[in-house]
């Protein structure tokens, strides 16, 4: 696998050669063999502002990338952490305690736990349906219509909670006209993908679509302990029904159905625990051996566990299956008022999972912890889209109705304890809103808009804590009897304000003031005895925006500015702490107030009809204005509270790389593909005592089609120099590794593949 590939030689040579990020925002075709840079360069259509007809996204004063379904397919887009570092001030992560579970972070908000309760500040919305929660999303992706990533927060039309974005994912619309689609793709470590689409008419007025994906992962770690050299297998499939159904000339149905199952190892994790410490305990001093010491004592002499290092060595491979199924139905009502769009969207998901997890990651059995999350969500959403004279009106209805249930079961049998706990969550959902562009003249419009949002959960939780008698009536299943039960409710309005002025016809400016909106809520997996579960009062945010986006020497430049600043009032943060008796404690609670700010910078250049330049980069930076609490750690709240870094939030973010077409003739073309991208290192946790390593991302793609275009070959590869990333770095006693003991998953490094797409 490469693992003593020196990465910093090849970074400093593709620096040397001065070459771009991929795609970004562009709408480049996935068959670059159409070449002209009028086709390289068309955008993406989106929804950002949820209008009747989608907009071109150089047309909206929104900072957003976007990506079409032939993007992502020439990318090798398996599912959405693939893009987590072609973003600006973007990270799209799997937070790894629990595979498939969300992390994602934009403009340095974000969570930091699997706790399946805590509401995301970026939300995932799959055509029109809000996920409710942050388990399941990171799915495997095939046959899109596109992704829009939304940077900021976007309160107003999405509402939910979306204070640091969205994540805006379309399926593939059936059409009238017949296609179909395969794929056929495997990795050096085995990582195979089998795929196929078919398309068309069912009648004259239904069409329908088919869409079915497997993977078969054989692993990529070693795990030095067991001797397993392809740790982290998994099994996906999915099958995507959907049909669009024209009732009349005015009005039309479109149902989208999906069901899929994962069943894969255990977390994949590392233990970083390197120095040796004395531990005060009620009998005296004890040795806190170093990680490696513990894994020596059991036969393993040469485990390398430093942060350069992809071994493992874990006496647990665990399981991780997770199963869901989703129908999401939209009607559209075209009518004389506004000579506007009536929309409806129906969606229920239904979601589960059981796992298995070594949290301590060393040959012993220290810390294991098995879960069980299942999830039940009804949504609505009903919005009209029109426009009176000079002002386009978008306005509607959202309900949201949610069933939760969380249990989970800590073995420490060092500490003796055999524990489990969890709850019950009920939370309903209802958001008003409108928002109305108004020309003022043929350059300026106005913004004016506001949602009034309405939560209420209902929660009752069993503490994973054995001096709460309830504790010992809980199994996975669910517990006889729980120690916390509450209600709460909470509300806010979102304004926004905004003002676009159109320069030219390639050219304009934009700037807004919004509020986002951030709901209590409550801990589900409640450890310690200092808090209650909860409520957690709610989040409140403030933002203000200044960007510019313009095309450049007839359409062959484009450049695309965004200026920020935020403030965050009774910010809530998951504090993840060592524990001796628990080993981690998490509590969930309202921490500081935070000012958050910084730019981004996107720009591509068609040099020639069949070279390509693109670049990005993103900073961002912020400070905590106040704190409520020792989020330090050390006992006391102070100025070292005050001085820690927010979590997830890396300064800086840059990408640069390449397109290039090479055309053959009558036998075809040759498309290339080169991007390096860059993430500074950043906290993982509010202590700062758990680090995101700094990473250099180098991905490539050299891919084959001949004149008649029905097959394509591809040769690719991900993280070239092999970097070291983490999912999360959550600290461990001394007692469990020495000095820095961690639970730390693990990323995969180099990985080089092969993909065949052929298309009828």
């Amino acid at each position: 696998m490469g693992r003593q590939f020196n990465s910093r030689n090849v970074s400093t040579l593709v620096s040397a050669c001065s070459v771009a990020t991929l795609w970004l925002a562009s709408g480049m075709p996935a068959h670059a063999a159409e070449g002209a840079v009028g086709t390289i360069m068309e955008e993406v259509q989106v929804t950002a502002r949820k209008r009747a007809e989608a907009e071109r996204l150089q047309e909206v004063p929104v900072a957003a990338t976007a990506y079409s379904g032939d993007q992502l397919e020439a990318l090798q887009t398996k599912d959405l952490q693939d893009l987590s570092f072609k973003m600006p001030n973007v990270q799209l992560d799997d937070v790894g305690t629990v595979k498939n579970t969300a992390n994602f972070t934009v403009r340095g908000l974000g969570v930091n736990s699997s706790i399946p309760s805590i509401d995301p500040t970026v939300g995932v919305f799959v055509d029109g349906m809000y996920m409710g929660v942050n388990a399941g999303v990171v799915t495997d992706m095939f046959d899109l219509e596109g992704i829009e990533v939304l940077r900021g927060p976007q309160g107003l039309l999405f509402g939910r909670n979306v204070t640091g974005g969205a994540v805006v994912i379309r399926t593939a619309r059936p059409t009238e006209e017949f296609s179909s689609r395969f794929k056929l793709s495997t990795t050096d470590n085995l990582d195979t993908v089998a795929a196929g689409t078919v398309n068309g008419a069912i009648s004259d007025s239904v069409n329908g679509r088919f869409t079915a994906y497997y993977n078969d992962d054989q692993g990529w770690f070693e795990n030095v302990y067991t001797g397993n050299d392809s740790a982290g297998a998994s099994d996906t499939f999915f099958i995507r029904p959907s049909v669009s159904v024209q009732l009349s000339e005015t009005a039309d149905l479109l149902v989208r159905m999906e069901h899929g199952k994962m069943d894969s190892d255990g977390v994949v994790a590392q233990n970083r625990g390197n120095e040796f410490v004395w531990v005060p305990t009620n009998d005296g001093l004890i040795p806190g051996y170093t990680a490696p010491q513990i894994a020596a004592a059991f036969g393993v002499t040469d485990w390398d566990n430093s942060s350069d290092s992809f071994e493992v060595a874990q006496n647990e491979e665990g399981f991780q299956e997770d199963e869901w199924t989703h129908v999401i139905t939209e009607f559209n009502q075209d009518v004389a008022f506004g000579n506007g769009t009536i929309t409806n969207i129906l969606a229920w998901r239904e979601y589960g999972a059981v796992g298995l997890g070594d949290i301590d990651s060393l040959p012993i059995t220290a810390f294991h912890a098995n879960t069980r999350v299942d999830q039940s969500q009804l949504s609505n959403e009903l919005r009209y889209a029109g426009r009176f004279g000079p002002t386009s009106l978008t306005t509607g209805v959202y309900w949201f109705s949610q069933e939760l249930e969380y249990f989970e079961n800590r073995l420490l049998p060092l500490n003796g304890l055999d524990i489990t706990g969890g709850g019950l969550q009920d939370h309903e959902a209802l958001g008003v809103f409108a928002q109305a562009d108004i020309d003022l003249n043929e350059s300026w419009i106005l913004t004016l808009g506001g949602r009034y949002s309405r939560e209420e959960k209902d929660a009752e939780i069993a503490t994973i804590n054995p001096v709460v008698a309830s504790n010992t009536l809980c199994d996975l299943d669910g517990c006889a009897a729980y120690d916390f039960s509450d209600s709460e409710s909470w509300n806010a309005f979102t304004p926004k304000v905004g003002l676009q002025w159109q320069v030219s016809d390639d050219a304009q400016l934009y700037s807004y003031w919004t509020k986002g909106f951030r709901s209590g809520g409550y801990n589900m997996r409640n450890t310690g005895l200092l808090y209650q579960p909860g409520p957690t009062d709610q989040e409140e945010q403030t933002s203000f925006e200044l960007g510019g986006k313009a095309e450049w020497l007839d359409g062959r430049v484009r450049t695309n500015l965004a200026l920020f600043h935020n403030t965050i009032d009774d910010m809530q943060r998951e504090e993840n702490l060592p524990d001796p008796v628990f080993s981690v404690v998490q509590y969930i609670r309202n921490t500081a107030d935070a000012t958050i700010q910084g730019a981004e910078f996107e720009a591509m250049a068609a040099a020639s009809d069949t070279l390509l330049f693109t670049f990005n980069v993103g900073y961002v930076d912020g400070d905590y204005d106040s704190v409520r609490g020792d989020i330090s750690g050390d006992g006391v709240v102070n100025d070292v509270d005050l001085g820690l870094d927010i979590p997830r939030l890396a300064p800086w973010t840059y990408g640069v790389g390449l397109v290039h077409d090479l055309e053959l003739g009558s036998a075809g073309a040759v498309t290339s593909r080169i991007n390096f991208n860059h993430r500074d290192a950043s906290p993982y946790t509010d202590n700062n005592r758990g680090m995101l390593s700094e990473a250099d991302m180098l991905d490539f793609s050299i891919g084959y089609s001949p004149d008649a275009g029905s097959y394509r070959v591809t040769l690719f590869g991900r993280n070239m120099l092999d970097e070291v990333t983490e999912g999360n770095n959550t600290q461990l006693p001394p007692t469990l590794g020495g000095l820095g003991a961690s639970f730390t998953p693990l990323n995969k490094g180099r990985v080089m593949g092969v993909e065949l797409t052929y298309d009828l």
